[in-house]
């Protein structure tokens, strides 16, 4: 802030206590960034950057900022102790890889197995499968998602849980109150009515100003069925993820699992839905006999409230471990130095590595961002692939011939730090070729980034701008 502005305004004898003011507000203020204890680079960014927003700095970051949080209503131990952890090998057998051990010690879920995983392309084929999942249900769908939208696609998705909560099905559907901001009581109002429960996560109230949740949102999409069928990705409830309503529909990535694993998933349901509604739920039909199967899989929530980073944590591991390819597909694109340096030091040894990226994602700061470092990466021998049809929604990870990484986590700070995410890995070669054969079709569909990137002054001021804010988004 330039006092001397202010100078013609305020009397003389007035300026040396505003800039007294000025220095006390910008040591506090300091103070409490650098105790947050993030990187570097993030923590000058908004020492900066508040510094010259006296007062409104300290409600934006107050607000926004990356703090963390604490799940005090939450006993997590109490709640895996109830569940005996399924493991993926029996007794005496090879102990587990070590990228499922560092899993498990980032995460507490323990690694786990699949009898069956179904890799779900686009919208249309998710909702499919997912009605007919709950069409099949006998005693409780669980529900958890980012975007809920009360149009087509959702009226149908409340309309099949509507019947069966009728027929005696328990049905819990949690919802992030920002990002499903549009459902109206009137829209929940049959759900309810027929003996369905709704929970809102980090819903906003003034008494909790103090403590805000307003910048970590709840970006997991889950359903379980019965304890046995689960689906998580990408894909959120809305007609723009469904090309059969939109033709400019995301192209997206889901899954759907069954198995042991899922009652992973559902202990992150179960969690979620105990920090948002209060409401421990214990069952023995949440938690049917576990049905092992060949392929391993490990479940991998992350959040604010984790210090471990779980799903970077993973990443980074998997593409250090890499010897044939890295293959990675994200719709946000801006690595920070652990993971740019994994994917650089990963193509400098000879790993095949490519990024496939949107061409324009929904957000240009965030497109431009992802840009700016297309030249080093490129230099180091790391492929960049750019989408052109639509937008490229799906997140995924691909590792040599047997490590896959599906969830909505994107590869951004707000997906590793902020938001409540969740993924799985899996280690079978079954899985890895199925995505391996889908991110075939995405780059038959892209323009491959080669050359120097000739830009004007301009551009390479936009994108300089914009990586300069990438930790902050």
């Amino acid at each position: 802030m330039d006092l001397s502005l202010l100078a013609p305004l305020l009397p003389d004898a007035l300026l040396p206590w505003l800039a007294g003011a000025w220095a006390v507000y910008l040591l506090l203020l300091s103070g409490w960034i650098v105790l947050q204890k993030r990187e570097p680079v993030a923590t000058l960014s908004w020492v900066l950057a508040l510094a010259a927003l006296p007062v409104l700095g300290f409600v934006v970051y107050h607000l926004l900022g990356p703090q963390r949080i604490r799940r005090q209503t939450l006993r997590r131990g109490r709640s895996r102790a109830a569940l005996a952890a399924p493991r993926p090998r029996a007794e005496g057998e090879l102990e587990c890889p070590p990228l499922l051990r560092l899993g498990e010690a980032a995460t507490g879920f323990a690694p786990s197995s699949c009898h069956a995983v179904d890799l779900l392309v686009g919208g249309a084929a998710t909702y499919d499968a997912l009605l007919e999942a709950i069409a099949g249900a006998r005693d409780h769908i669980h529900l958890e998602y980012y975007i809920v939208q009360p149009d087509r696609t959702g009226t149908a998705l409340r309309d099949a849980l509507v019947a069966k909560a009728r027929a005696g099905v328990r049905v819990r559907w949690l919802m992030d109150a920002l990002g499903s901001s549009k459902v109206s009581n009137a829209f929940l109002a049959p759900l309810l009515a027929a003996g369905g429960e709704v929970g809102w996560f980090h819903r906003m109230r003034l008494r909790r100003l103090w403590r805000p949740t307003l910048n970590m949102r709840t970006h997991r999409k889950i359903v379980v069925v019965d304890g046995a069928i689960g689906f998580t990705g990408g894909i959120n409830v809305c007609d723009e993820q469904d090309q059969r309503l939109d033709p400019d529909a995301h192209d997206d990535l889901h899954l759907r699992m069954d198995g042991a694993a899922v009652h992973w998933l559902q202990l992150a349901f179960l969690e979620d839905w105990h920090y948002a509604t209060g409401v421990a739920l214990r069952a023995p039909a949440l938690f049917p006999e576990a049905v092992h199967g060949p392929v391993e899989a490990q479940v991998l929530p992350a959040g604010p409230d984790s210090p471990w980073e779980p799903i970077h944590r993973m990443q980074v591991a998997a593409i250090h471990a890499a010897r044939q390819r890295v293959w990675l597909c994200t719709p946000y694109f801006v690595p920070g130095e652990a993971a740019r340096m994994a994917l650089q030091s990963a193509a400098m040894r000879g790993v095949d590595v490519r990024v496939y990226v949107p061409r324009r994602s929904d957000s240009l700061l965030t497109t431009l961002a992802a840009r700016s470092y297309f030249d080093e990466l490129r230099e180091a021998g790391v492929r960049v692939f750019e989408y052109l049809p639509r937008m490229l929604h799906a997140k995924a990870l691909l590792v040599d011939e047997d490590v896959a990484i599906v969830g909505s986590a994107n590869f951004d700070p707000r997906s590793f730090r902020l938001n409540f995410e969740l993924a799985v890995l899996f280690l079978d070669a079954g899985v890895a070729g199925q995505l391996a054969g889908l991110a075939e079709t995405v780059q038959a569909r892209s323009r491959e980034v080669r050359g120097a990137r000739a830009l004007r002054l301009p551009a390479r001021l936009a994108e300089a701008v914009a990586r300069l804010c990438s930790p902050l988004l």
